[in-house]
C-alpha cells in the first residue's frame, strides 16, 4: 500500500506497515452514525451503551 493510500484510509499500524486485517476495518463517519443527533444508544448483546457527542465535539461511550 502506498503512502497516499495509507493517509486516505488510515490503515497504518504502529510499525508503519499495513496488514490484510487493516484493510477489512469498516469506517463510518460519526455524522452518519449520529444522524444529526447528539447521542444514540447501542445494544450490544443485550447491554445498552450510550454514545454522546460533547460540546467540545468529542465522542464519549458509556455503559
Amino acid at each position: 500500500m502506498d503512502r497516499l493510500t495509507e493517509q486516505k484510509t488510515g490503515t497504518t499500524s504502529l510499525t508503519g506497515a499495513t496488514t490484510d486485517s487493516d484493510a477489512r476495518i469498516v469506517r463510518i463517519k460519526s455524522e452518519d452514525l449520529l444522524q444529526q443527533q447528539r447521542e444514540l444508544e447501542i445494544d450490544h448483546h443485550g447491554r445498552i451503551y450510550r454514545l454522546r457527542l460533547t460540546q467540545l465535539n468529542k465522542l464519549i461511550l458509556t455503559a
